[in-house]
């Protein structure tokens, strides 16, 4: 039986490229870390380009040869979005494509578009940025996932949320949906005869930025609940399996192998049947073609 992946199984990516969404911090920096140490070309892919100088710096204070680049991105913006993928399509190819960046039960907040910010960002964005590169990406497609998708619904008729917000739901449609749409994407990519793969990842329960919105009792009691959790790097290491593993295929689903998923080395993860179902994952891609305007052509 595999003892899992970690950073330490990662290989040599000499000569490779990376986009990593989100890796000014958390997950995405401790990936874009790890892949600049062991030789790639990491593009970071931010919102917050201050930041991204700031998570810049601190890697290459790890990783003095580390060969990065900085791409503006912000996924809550479709025009700008549009802007980030015309950059990547005039530059070099790139061999993977890591979607990581995401939000996690903010208060009510809407998209430029006026879409609900975790559908908006987590799917929406990741679904129009996708499939505007799609085509530049020569290797794999990385969608981040949750095990908050197992009891994830999707709800098209309120995606503004004018009539109720309730956080932790809008999260879990947000996460069946990436699922949703990595078993999609890589159905199309193998029908088209692509080489490109799409391949699922989630980071067990992690204790990153994504935690701030946590209600204040529940980050009082982070400190104690720590050590059942994995770490930023840790969460990062099914990121890293999907970028990288030796022995990944395409519509894989990996995530820590500890009990209830939640931490540990990386390994094969549970996706739900609803998460699988071929019809509801058509039904999202055609209505994610209407809501961005963004048709990956597959």
């Amino acid at each position: 039986m595999s003892r899992g992946f970690s950073a330490d199984d990662v290989s040599a990516q000499t000569g490779r490229t990376f986009l990593v969404t989100g890796a000014n911090a958390g997950i995405g920096f401790e990936t874009a870390k790890v892949l600049a140490a062991r030789g790639a070309h990491v593009i970071l892919a931010c919102r917050d380009t201050d930041r991204a100088e700031v998570a810049m710096n601190r890697i290459q204070a790890d990783v003095p040869n580390a060969e990065l680049s900085l791409l503006p991105l912000d996924l809550a913006d479709l025009d700008q979005l549009r802007d980030a993928a015309k950059a990547v399509l005039a530059g070099p190819r790139i061999d993977v494509l890591v979607n990581n960046a995401g939000v996690m039960i903010p208060p009510r907040t809407l998209t430029k578009q006026g879409y609900e910010l975790q559908f908006g960002v987590n799917h929406l964005g990741t679904f129009a940025f996708t499939g505007l590169v799609h085509g530049h990406v020569d290797d794999r497609i990385v969608i981040t996932g949750s095990i908050a998708h197992r009891n994830g619904t999707m709800d098209y008729s309120d995606l503004s949320a004018a009539r109720s917000y309730h956080n932790w739901p809008r999260y879990q449609m947000s996460k069946l949906a990436n699922l949703l749409f990595m078993f999609e994407l890589d159905r199309r990519l193998g029908a088209a005869e692509r080489a490109t793969q799409a391949i699922g990842c989630h980071p067990g329960v992690a204790l990153t930025e994504l935690q701030r919105h946590l209600p204040l009792p529940l980050r009082a009691m982070t400190p104690l609940a720590s050590p059942f959790f994995n770490s930023a790097a840790q969460g990062a290491w099914p990121t890293l399996q999907a970028a990288t593993g030796a022995h990944v295929q395409g519509g894989d689903y990996l995530g820590p192998q500890g009990l209830g998923e939640v931490s540990g080395r990386s390994g094969p993860a549970r996706a739900t049947r609803t998460a699988r179902d071929p019809k509801l994952a058509r039904e999202l891609w055609m209505r994610s073609i209407e809501l961005t305007g963004v048709d990956p052509g597959i």
